[in-house]
């Protein structure tokens, strides 16, 4: 039998990443799929789509940059996420997203994906800092020293940048970006729309 399963684009810096994050869990247990998590580097994908973050994006268009705010908030309160606002923002998320993939060679991607998640949206830590992230992912029980060394290997580094080209040639310009198989969609307010996909058959990400 052939589990469905959906692909999750993300970078942990992105905070609408982080409340895709937190409703995955129900999305796949109402649908009976798995989310297949790829990360990328969000920084790398704006500079190859000529995106920019909403906060640069929208700073002539005050009432869509509020709005962006209101819908964000709604989505927090709707859902009931511990969310708040990193006091460090933006970070620069490149070495946690290359200590992403380093997570997935040392079989400790969902632990590590959490446990920074909840550093940077929950607790207000500057995951910029190595050493707080060390003692952050060592806090977690994991071996933050050999994932941070794992990080800065080159084929760590290769392979992110690896995944954030195949993900703009998807069509990818943001995150969160879902595939749904070949079909593509963008930001958190898509979920229901790819709980949906999942119901068709012919849709799993294994098709294409």
């Amino acid at each position: 039998m052939v589990t469905k399963s959906f692909e999750f684009i993300f970078d942990v810096g992105g905070p609408n990443s982080y409340l895709a994050h937190k409703v995955l869990p129900k999305l796949c247990a109402d649908t009976g799929a798995e989310a297949i998590y790829v990360p990328i580097s969000l920084g790398g994908l704006f500079k190859i789509t000529n995106n920019q973050a909403p906060l640069m994006r929208y700073a002539d268009t005050p009432a869509k940059r509020d709005y962006e705010m209101l819908e964000f908030n709604r989505f927090v309160s709707k859902h009931h996420l511990p969310f708040s606002m990193n006091p460090h923002f933006p970070i620069n998320s490149l070495q946690l997203m290359r200590g992403a993939v380093a997570a997935q060679h040392l079989d400790c991607f969902m632990p590590y994906v959490e446990a920074v998640m909840t550093a940077m949206w929950e607790q207000g830590s500057n995951v910029g800092d190595p050493t707080e992230v060390q003692a952050i992912l060592d806090k977690a029980g994991l071996d933050g020293a050999a994932l941070l060394a794992k990080a800065n290997e080159s084929e760590i580094k290769a392979e992110l940048i690896a995944n954030t080209e195949a993900a703009a040639a998807r069509g990818a310009f943001g995150v969160p970006t879902f595939f749904v198989g070949d079909e593509m969609f963008w930001g958190k307010e898509r979920l229901a729309q790819v709980a949906e996909a999942l119901q068709t058959p012919h849709t799993n990400s294994d098709d294409h």
